[in-house]
């Protein structure tokens, strides 16, 4: 009898249907609940696990404007993790000290009644007037500054960090829900609720900065961008999902949306342009029509705006 019939014969005598079931046991139990949350480290991003599912990407004929389609059911496989808040000043400032990271060219801020883009704008100051707090959401970054700062969370912690795609972005987002906007879901008015579970354009960005468009009808005190985690979460436990900052997200934008992928993951170089990638969710200045949860932004990887930030995403 040859070795590997030996080591059959002892793996029967021991009872290999038992072995094998508390190995594969032991690997559903490696994967976290879905809405249970994890931190890698304490300057890391808190985590939020999402379930697999199926959901409707793209915007329905009843949601206003549609500049986002075909519509088209994406089915996500595997449960990942998203960032339970918005990247924030002092988690990025952690990179930046750890890395060395540099960032020139300025930034595009709301100063005066009109856009400029000063030589000493960034990410330490980003136009709001005074210096951020730690606890707001990092602006004033590109999409290549947020890749730098999640590969290094990969090479920090042995995860693997990376940026959301728009199809787990926006099933995350929508969190079971159809509606325009996930407040309206979870019962609360499209207008007024806006306020208690997002930092939106509404009353108080009205008055700062005058902009044209029509705000929401309430007020949240945020004429900027807010504390991360200050409104109500949605139905997956994730806050501000809708404004504070737009998002970056891994896709390379195109429009229409293209015939695959239809499995959550990003549109990739051969699908679409990878000079502009594709932004989420709206911010404290965007008008109420492009804060729904199947709006597409797309900007190029070296943009930098006042209203632009991140959110992680990881492998489980």
């Amino acid at each position: 009898m040859d070795r590997l019939q030996q080591a059959r014969t002892v793996l029967l005598a021991l009872g290999l249907p038992l072995l094998l079931g508390l190995l594969l046991a032991g690997c559903a139990a490696s994967v976290p609940k879905a809405g249970s949350q994890l931190q890698d480290c304490a300057q890391c991003p808190a985590l939020v696990v999402i379930p697999p599912g199926e959901f409707l990407m793209g915007a329905p004929g009843g949601e206003e404007g549609r500049p986002e389609g075909p519509v088209h059911r994406v089915r996500i496989r595997k449960a990942f993790a998203l960032g339970m808040v918005e990247v924030t000043q002092a988690q990025f400032a952690a990179f930046v000290s750890d890395t060395g990271h540099l960032m020139t060219g300025g930034c595009q801020v709301w100063r005066g009644g009109e856009w400029h883009t000063p030589p000493d704008a960034d990410w330490t100051n980003p136009g709001y007037g005074r210096a951020p707090f730690d606890d707001e959401p990092v602006a004033c970054v590109t999409w290549n500054d947020a890749q730098a700062y999640v590969q290094w969370l990969a090479r920090r912690t042995g995860r693997h960090y990376r940026l959301p795609s728009e199809a787990e972005w926006e099933y995350a987002a929508r969190a079971g829900g159809t509606a325009d906007y996930y407040w309206v879901d979870q019962g609360a008015d499209a207008d007024t609720g806006a306020c208690v579970y997002a930092n939106v354009y509404d009353a108080s960005g009205k008055r700062a900065s005058g902009f044209s468009w029509k705000p929401f009808d309430c007020d949240d005190g945020y004429a900027q961008a807010a504390p991360v985690g200050r409104f109500l979460p949605n139905a997956f436990g994730l806050h501000d999902m809708i404004g504070n900052v737009w998002e970056w997200t891994a896709d390379c934008y195109q429009a229409p949306y293209p015939p695959a992928p239809v499995d959550g993951s990003p549109v990739q170089a051969a699908q679409g342009d990878c000079e502009r990638r594709a932004v989420r969710g709206g911010s404290w200045v965007t008008r109420p029509s492009r804060q729904r949860a199947s709006f597409r932004g797309r900007d190029p990887v070296d943009a930098r705006y006042s209203f632009f930030g991140f959110r992680v995403a990881a492998d489980l």
